[in-house]
């Protein structure tokens, strides 16, 4: 079935609009559970050279996560400028981190790349590698962490220490499969039923390889120096790790509240929690709201943007 133009129009405003409001709904619930007290207190407790020091650890971490998409850009071939593409990709991130998955992960990288002239299927092919990039250096990281030096969990807890010993092989294996098939894939491409799926080249993939656990490391590095490195640094990665699996299960945006759950339940025993509570509250304003409220300005000036300007170079068909 085929839709009049005019419908068509009316339906995309309509979307358009259902969008915006869920953005705004999204928005407002989100900064209601903040309490922002507590966050400026907490950044004004930071020593300064500590604080300098994590606002450069995040933003390399969130300058790495944003060239993931290059790495799309080439394996799918599209011309956008590289200036567009780290752009969308980091208002995408903090979004994501913020509101969760669907809203920036998802819904919003599809927005922006859209109006800037990218097919729904490229637009997926790059989101997919994206994410196939984030959970590969995880799977390293994790599973080396988890194999030589895991945390302990509290007794309470269903995965003990013996757990986390035996899935850390596990998350190896699954990397090196992963690895393996696209760097001695013979004929490049996967076919699972009627889908077909072309793995990427043995560059994209060291590539995404090393990128990944330099986020990884980036963002465990962020956590150690706010907690000014009273935990050794294995330990910290490995919580922040097991926080990250955790606030995935339970979806909720932000993982508000797991993951100052897992760092106390984990860590409680090696530091006061009103100390973990306060580098929590620091990592969260560094890494989540303050990358935010830049993703915010710049996702409001790309909307804004005549359509010629905004796209300033065609894409690949």
């Amino acid at each position: 079935m085929t839709l009049r133009p005019s419908l068509r129009t009316w339906l995309l405003r309509g979307l358009t609009l259902a969008f915006f409001a869920a953005m705004a709904v999204f928005g407002v619930r989100y900064a209601r559970t903040i309490q922002w007290q507590d966050v400026g207190r907490a950044l004004a407790a930071t020593p300064t050279h500590v604080l300098a020091a994590a606002v450069a650890l995040a933003a390399a971490s969130h300058a790495t996560y944003s060239s993931f998409d290059l790495l799309g850009r080439a394996y799918t071939g599209h011309r956008l400028r590289v200036a567009q593409v780290l752009r969308v990709t980091f208002t995408s991130y903090a979004f994501n981190l913020n509101l969760g998955s669907l809203v920036g992960g998802i819904a919003l990288r599809l927005r922006l790349y859209a109006r800037l002239g990218l097919s729904y299927l490229t637009i997926t092919r790059v989101v997919g590698l994206s994410l196939v990039t984030n959970w590969l250096g995880y799977l390293v990281l994790a599973g080396l962490v988890f194999s030589l030096a895991p945390p302990q969990p509290p007794p309470s807890w269903a995965l003990s220490d013996l757990g986390l010993r035996v899935l850390g092989p596990a998350l190896l294996v699954l990397a090196v499969t992963y690895v393996a098939v696209c760097l001695i894939g013979s004929r490049r491409r996967l076919r699972f039923r009627r889908y077909v799926i072309r793995l990427p080249s043995p560059g994209i993939t060291i590539a995404q390889l090393a990128l990944s656990c330099a986020n990884w490391t980036l963002m465990g590095a962020l956590m150690y120096t706010l907690l000014r490195g009273q935990i050794p640094y294995a330990q910290v990665l490995g919580v922040l790790l097991v926080a990250a699996i955790a606030g995935v299960i339970a979806h909720v945006p932000a993982g508000l509240g797991v993951l100052e759950a897992v760092f106390v339940a984990l860590l409680s025993h090696r530091l006061p929690e009103t100390q973990l509570l306060a580098a929590l509250l620091a990592y969260r304003a560094v890494y989540y709201l303050g990358p935010l409220g830049l993703a915010t300005v710049l996702y409001l000036a790309q909307e804004v943007q005549p359509a010629h300007v905004r796209r300033g170079a065609l894409p690949t068909p």
